[in-house]
This record gives structure tokens, sequence and C-alpha cells, in this order.
């Protein structure tokens, strides 16, 4: 586990786009982010983005629950979740098709559906520590992400 701070949302930013450099190369990775509401997943998860290469604007999937964005250069997925509405598991929402795909898979409120959980991932605890001060907590569970957690 490593853990990071952050001291503004720019900082914050920075930090994901530094994620997002370091897992753009892999096939598969799934990143959950765990933080009360107003904790900075949205803003990591757009810096992690524009490490990724996305360039489109990315925004809170809250009422979506899933937005979809590819890369220009190479047309690789970046799924971004928000399971925060869902209570349980739906017979309309394929969730599994994006946490066993390809691509960056980013969740936001991922323990909504525990059991859909992958056994590779990296989870991230956000934690506030002030006004615009964050802690986070990077954990890697199996593999491919542990390199990445490394250089952080």
């Amino acid at each position: 586990m490593k853990t990071k701070r952050t001291n503004s949302p720019e900082e914050t930013k920075h930090l994901g786009f530094e994620l997002g450099l370091l897992l753009k190369d892999e096939e598969h990775v799934v990143l959950l982010l765990d933080g009360e509401l107003g904790s900075g997943k949205t803003t990591l998860a757009q810096g992690i983005a524009q490490g990724f290469g996305i360039t489109d604007i990315v925004n809170s999937p809250s009422y979506t629950i899933l937005k979809k964005y590819q890369t220009p250069v190479d047309r690789r997925g970046f799924y971004h979740l928000d399971l925060y509405r869902l209570s349980s598991i739906g017979d309309d929402f394929d969730l599994e098709e994006y946490i066993d795909g390809n691509g960056l898979v980013v969740i936001e409120w991922p323990f909504q559906v525990e059991e859909l959980l992958p056994k590779d991932y990296m989870l991230i605890k956000i934690k506030k520590s002030g006004v615009s001060e964050r802690e986070f907590e990077i954990t890697c569970v199996g593999f491919p992400c542990q390199r990445a957690v490394s250089y952080i």
C-alpha cells in the first residue's frame, strides 16, 4: 500500500494523470475509487483519463452510471462508472462486460455491487483531510497494477 497526499483539486488531477500514464500500456485494469461524497473521486478519474490518452471532457456518470471513451490514437477503451445509485445487481445493466473486458475501468462507489468486483484491481481510498487536502491510500490486489503502484 502507498499513501499520497494532495493539497488541491489540481494536485489530485495530476496524481490521476500519473496513474493514467503508468497504466496506459496495460491490457485491462480495474480501479476502484472509494471515498465519501465530494472527496475527489471524479477529479481523480479525470486525471486518470487524461494520462491514459482520453482527449474528451470526462465528467461524472452519476445519472447515466456509465460513460465510455476511446483514445484517439489506438481506440482503447476507458470506462468510467459511478455505482452510487445501484443497490443491487439488475438484469438491465451488464456490468460484468466492462469489469471483465478490456481497457481501463474506473469505478466510483464500487462496493454497491461488491459481488461483481474482479479478483485483480487497484483500490484507491480517498479521505478528506481538509477543505482541499486529500489522502489517497493506493492498494494493488493482483496483477497488473503492482508495477504502477511501485512508481507512484
